[in-house]
């Protein structure tokens, strides 16, 4: 038996619209609380969208309220601000 790779899962950034390998975005996921929050272990469940580790990714999404429709709810200023903070360290 031939040893075939292990299948690599990818995920589209909300921001750039690029494929990257899953462990190499973060997940902002939408909790049946209706509560935002960032996913660093990917396992939440929620609804979930993907962002490239830039703030530029992250202002584009912004902009294009692409996250609001990914995760089908408003995102209020304070959750964007939080994610900004997260995303510059």
């Amino acid at each position: 038996m031939a040893n075939t790779p292990k299948k690599i899962p990818t995920r589209r950034c909300t921001g750039c619209g690029e494929h990257f390998p899953k462990s190499t975005l973060i997940r902002i996921v939408r909790l049946p609380s209706s509560e935002i929050s960032l996913d660093t272990t990917g396992k939440l469940s929620g609804r979930g969208a993907y962002l490239c580790n830039s703030l530029s990714c992250l202002k584009k999404a912004r902009r294009g309220a692409r996250l609001e429709k990914s995760l089908e709810c408003q995102i209020p200023d304070e959750v964007y601000a939080r994610l900004e903070e997260e995303l510059s360290v």
